[in-house]
């Protein structure tokens, strides 16, 4: 089964508990438009290398498609058609006037020059051009892309369009038209999500243990952001393995120790080093998987001690898992809610560039908080109302925000 495929499942549970019109899930469940273009770049040592890029558009009906561009060797036209549509049930969650969309450039990062990656960016926008723009397409950032990469895209579709053009990108740097607060937004939603969940479940946050497998931009910031609300860490992950510590962790000192170690955690002062795996396996009240797809699956869900999982990833947790967590009892948040908080963001970022005007760091935290709230409180009464897991209440929200605008439109 392909990622693309395994993605519909929920829909598709989420679609005969509302007895969904079968012609509005025939046109939810593809893509609008798939583009796949070659980018052929003249190396450092005069060769030419083309590279393969990909943008798919899964859904305009709620407004211009917004999804993020990663740079990554296995990049597929499967994982962005995935990733499109995971998007659009995002957006539509969480009350945003996008449609999805998802890109890629099959491009290992590690292993091109900065003059190489600036050529390889500027390629695939010249080439993506036509079909993206502030009210087509909002592209933004994903693995392996950043604040310089979308200056670059900014910089490219600018001078194509001869006028600047703020609004067709976010996750911007603050002087380019970037909005305070984007870059701790998933996390700090994750976060709120938990907070939000735990909550409903009974447990005060400062009796609460969290193990984060995953220490990029997004497991680094939802650490913070659960310290900062008293939340204690117990096991941390990276790509170079795990930690653990039961008094707890202060996630800003171990930032601060992989800055200066290579840019990993391993080895950090007073830890006791574990694996990837284990961080997944620890006892404790919520884990949080913050890494890529498919960490949860068969093979390990039986073996999760975790009283309830907060996805800040996308698709950490296979079909197979979802069922056996399910029997278990374990409640998920998932991803599509979870780690809204990051596109939410990037809206407040598109609204400020259309209109140049800015708000304060504390109105984006503010009005964030709020959307968030309001989207896990309607996932989760809807899951209670059709006695079924978050998730498929999570599709059963994003299949009604829907299906009215389609029939309105005449497309069904």
């Amino acid at each position: 089964m392909s990622l693309f495929e395994m993605a519909k499942i929920p829909m598709e549970k989420a679609s005969k508990l509302i007895n969904l019109d079968p012609n509005a899930e025939a046109v939810i469940s593809q893509p609008e438009r798939t583009l796949e273009v070659s980018i052929p770049v003249k190396m450092d040592d005069g060769h030419v290398e083309v590279f393969t890029g990909y943008r798919s558009q899964n859904s305009t009906v709620l407004g211009p498609a917004k999804g993020g561009v990663r740079y990554h060797q296995n990049v597929s036209m499967d994982e962005v058609k995935t990733l499109g549509f995971w998007m659009t049930t995002k957006c539509a969650i969480a009350g945003l006037p996008y449609g999805g969309g998802k890109g890629g450039i099959i491009v290992d990062p590690r292993k091109v020059s900065k003059t190489e990656l600036e050529k390889i960016t500027r390629g695939y926008i010249d080439k993506i051009a036509p079909v993206i723009g502030e009210k087509k397409d909002i592209p933004a950032p994903d693995v392996n892309t950043n604040a310089q990469i979308m200056a670059w895209m900014c910089d490219e579709f600018s001078k194509i369009n001869c006028q600047f053009a703020p609004g067709f990108i976010t996750g911007k740097a603050i002087c380019m038209g970037g909005s305070q607060g984007r870059t701790s937004a998933t996390g700090r939603g994750v976060i709120t999500a938990t907070l939000e969940l735990l909550k409903r479940e009974g447990i005060k946050p400062e009796d609460a243990t969290l193990a984060i497998q995953g220490f990029g931009n997004v497991g680094s910031w939802t650490a913070k952001c659960a310290a900062d609300k008293g939340l204690k860490i117990v096991a941390l992950s990276d790509i170079s393995g795990g930690i653990y510590d039961a008094n707890g962790f202060d996630p800003y000192k171990v930032e601060e120790y992989a800055k200066n170690n290579g840019g990993v955690i391993k080895g950090y002062p007073g830890a006791t080093p574990i694996s990837n795996e284990e961080v997944l396996e620890q006892d404790v009240t919520v884990l949080i998987p913050a890494a890529l797809e498919l960490q949860i699956t068969a093979k390990n869900a039986d073996k999760i001690k975790a009283k309830m999982i907060v996805e800040a990833a996308n698709g950490p947790t296979d079909a197979e898992a979802d069922v056996i967590l399910e029997k278990r009892g374990i409640p998920v948040v998932p991803d599509v809610l979870a780690n809204g908080g990051g596109v939410t963001v990037s809206y407040f970022e598109w609204v400020q560039n259309l209109y140049r005007y800015f708000w304060t760091e504390e109105e984006v935290i503010d009005r964030q908080e709020q959307m968030m709230v309001k989207a896990f409180g309607n996932v989760y009464d809807a899951a209670k109302k059709y006695n079924t897991t978050m998730r498929v209440g999570a599709y059963i929200v994003a299949l009604n925000a829907l299906v009215e605008p389609l029939k309105l439109r005449g497309i069904i």
